[in-house]
């Protein structure tokens, strides 16, 4: 499987993006050379777009495949690019990751892959899994105790979680309430910049 292999703070300095988004809590004491310089409009597109994917972990071609599906949506409802954030929030791995069972949504990803989660009680081991509104993820019973889990919950189980979501952190367990909206979902992307790059 293809993997981005660039240093995490050096890919946010190139991408002008604080970590926190990724779950890391450090900074790049380096500054970015290039962050005075006059982007072209089409830079700026691919820059959005490169953000989006290394938010969310996701390589071109997926990527592709879920701006085909947003724009399949908006025919019916919405908004291309809201509809392309709802989908990549809506994958497996970053729920995990937003339910606060992930300290990034790289160790989110991990912990679906070694099938620690059920969805609706069966497990799923494919981080791309799209979750619908009504779901219940939780963390197996036989992994609960483990001390990966504590330690994760320990360090990410106080993370605010969105209002699409509702967590029991007790049972290790949350809820999709419903589809989340724009205003619900903090990533700073200008998801018109990446309507307008693949309207060309």
């Amino acid at each position: 499987m293809a993997r981005d292999r660039v240093p995490v703070l050096k890919r946010c300095r190139s991408l002008n993006l604080d970590p926190i988004y990724l779950g890391i809590d450090k900074k790049s004491k380096r500054q970015n050379q290039r962050a005075n310089k006059k982007m072209s409009e089409y830079g700026l597109q691919m820059r959005e777009k490169q953000k989006a994917k290394f938010i969310y972990g996701v390589l071109e071609k997926q990527f592709r495949g879920y701006y085909a599906q947003a724009e399949k949506i908006a025919k019916k409802e919405g908004i291309p690019g809201e509809n392309l954030l709802m989908l990549l929030e809506m994958r497996l791995d970053n729920v995990m990751f937003r339910l606060g069972y992930g300290r990034t949504r790289k160790e989110a990803r991990q912990i679906v892959d070694h099938k620690f989660v059920t969805v609706n009680g069966k497990v799923v081991n494919i981080p791309s899994y799209l979750v619908k509104a009504g779901d219940v993820i939780e963390i197996k019973e036989s992994k609960k105790n483990t001390q990966r889990m504590k330690d994760i919950v320990e360090v990410a189980g106080g993370r605010i979680v969105p209002e699409w979501l509702d967590v029991d952190a007790e049972k290790l367990q949350g809820t999709v309430k419903d589809l989340p909206t724009r205003e619900q979902i903090d990533v700073p992307v200008d998801e018109m910049l990446i309507v307008e790059l693949y309207s060309k």
